[in-house]
């Protein structure tokens, strides 16, 4: 009865550490490198239509807007490109990982600053909402807060705003490097949850800077999408909100899933380390898809927003418009 009980479990699936390049590539069969190859195919394709995109922004559009283009243009190639370096060799995974985070943390900010040069620059942008108001009550932070007071448009608010984009782009960078140097140092683990591991502190940490950082883009967002529609703004704003819910909870649910043994084994995977591979292969082509999309929206010239003088004439035939409907009822 006993020896019945006992079930023969494979020593691969017990082992944390992914296994070498080489000993998974001797272990797919004809389904894995077909499998392999397209995916990679998909990762160049994906480069190779941004370089193309690269070349038409440069020449077409105006500085600065062209390199901040270009920077947010590029998450989903980078994204694409560092998954399939880790899907290649997935003892890699956790420094390709970094790499795509510290790029698309740049990119973040380059949201918010693309807003302001949409609106024509900094000081385009505070002449023309100088006097008004925004509400600060968006996603992330305080979509739930109704209560909270709306908030003048100013000089030091703007600078505010940048400043709590900006400091994810430069911590997460320095967070990275550090946790690159603990796990070079034995100390850094992902699949260690002690409440004393470096990982289970510096994690949550930097997902709190992510949830800061987002926040201001989302109120320039709101109280401006409006006047920018004609500029495709929504859509954009939605491909990157994509962009960032695939690359940073979708990734995180997986190693979640992974480590609490969710995700079966595959021997020379175990299972954070199939989970790993899952993750990297997933985001190849949802990064294809997105790169299609993001060219589509990005590789074309939009007319200049009107000045600041059409939108109080369009502000003054909506209240006239609004005034004589009351008047015939």
């Amino acid at each position: 009865m006993d020896e019945d009980l006992n079930v023969t479990v494979d020593p691969a699936c017990l082992q944390l550490e992914a296994p070498l390049a080489l000993d998974m590539i001797m272990q797919l069969d004809t389904f894995g490198l077909s499998l392999y190859s397209m995916l990679s195919f998909m990762s160049l394709l994906t480069l190779l239509l941004y370089l193309e995109q690269c070349v038409y922004i440069y020449k077409k559009v105006p500085y600065p807007k062209k390199t901040i283009i270009i920077w947010i243009s590029g998450a989903s190639p980078v994204i694409a490109t560092m998954a399939c370096y880790g899907m290649w060799v997935p003892r890699a995974v956790m420094i390709t990982d970094m790499t795509s985070n510290c790029y698309f943390a740049v990119v973040v900010y380059k949201v918010l600053v693309l807003l302001i040069e949409e609106l024509g620059g900094m000081r385009d942008f505070l002449q023309r909402f100088s006097g008004k108001t925004f509400r600060i009550n968006t996603g992330p932070c305080c979509c739930c807060c109704a209560c909270l007071p709306r908030v003048s448009v100013s000089r030091g608010m703007l600078f505010l705003m940048k400043l709590g984009s900006m400091q994810y782009a430069i911590l997460k960078t320095v967070f990275s490097v550090l946790s690159v140097i603990l796990w070079m140092n034995g100390t850094f683990h992902v699949t260690n949850l002690k409440i004393n591991s470096a990982m289970i502190w510096i994690n949550p940490f930097v997902g709190v800077l992510l949830v800061i950082s987002i926040w201001p883009i989302g109120i320039v967002f709101m109280n401006t999408k409006i006047l920018m529609r004609s500029l495709k703004i929504i859509p954009k704003y939605a491909l990157y909100q994509l962009t960032l819910i695939l690359s940073q909870l979708q990734t995180s649910i997986i190693n979640i899933l992974a480590l609490n043994g969710r995700i079966a084994c595959a021997p020379p995977l175990s299972s954070y380390a199939r989970g790993a591979m899952l993750s990297q292969q997933i985001l190849i082509m949802e990064m294809f898809i997105i790169s299609l999309f993001t060219r589509s929206l990005y590789r074309r010239m939009y007319d200049p927003l009107p000045p600041e003088e059409h939108d109080n004439e369009q502000n003054d035939k909506a209240a006239l418009k609004a005034a004589l409907e009351e008047h015939d009822v």
